[in-house]
């Protein structure tokens, strides 16, 4: 079995949504300074890095990070390479989506999901969307309107991914976000398991 971690690490000077706060990893406490042991202190925002939007991230009284349905975070994924193209319901029909209950979308950080594709993946049962982009939503699209599609409907949105190294096609996926209570998003490691 192989395992493809497929987070990003999250560091001091990464990118970070416009507008989100930066990303401060300090050390309080050091070895060579006399200290007992080595202690750091982080500060970032909920939308940092490799991460999960539940509900609450757009929709009032909706669900937050801790409430998010693990079902829908360990499972059989299908990772779908875009090849950089905009993702609409054309190109899934295209992609042959079928039964994928969770889909990765391999975009090369350029792309992202229009509002029609994703009521489509709501329609065909989907109960979480993947990308290793910042965001799902196309450039140039306002709104937040792919975000509101899914989230309305119960679907987990993880975005940020690194998926450089994966091929497409059909792994385990184990997804596991900090369990913040009431968040309105949460850093998580996800892993991919190649079954052989």
């Amino acid at each position: 079995m192989r395992i493809h971690d497929i987070s990003k690490a999250i560091e001091e000077g990464m990118e970070v949504y416009p507008g989100d706060p930066e990303v401060s990893v300090r050390r309080v406490a050091r070895l060579e300074n006399g200290d007992e042991a080595n202690v750091s202190a982080v500060s970032f925002g909920t939308h940092t890095g490799t991460h999960i939007d539940p509900p609450l991230h757009l929709l009032s009284g909706g669900a937050g990070a801790d409430s998010v349905s693990l079902e829908a975070l360990i499972g059989p994924a299908l990772v779908v390479d875009t090849g950089g193209a905009e993702i609409d319901r054309e190109f899934l029909g295209a992609a042959g989506i079928g039964a994928a209950v969770r889909v990765l979308f391999k975009t090369g950080g350029r792309g992202g999901l229009t509002n029609d594709a994703s009521l489509h993946l709501v329609g065909k049962g989907v109960r979480l969307v993947g990308i290793d982009g910042p965001t799902i939503e196309c450039s140039g699209h306002e709104g937040l309107e792919a975000h509101r599609a899914l989230l309305e409907a119960g679907v987990v949105i993880l975005e940020g991914l690194e998926l450089s190294g994966v091929e497409p096609g059909t792994y385990e996926l184990i997804c596991l976000p900090l369990k913040i209570k009431d968040g309105d998003g949460a850093p998580a490691r996800a892993v991919l398991l190649e079954m052989s």
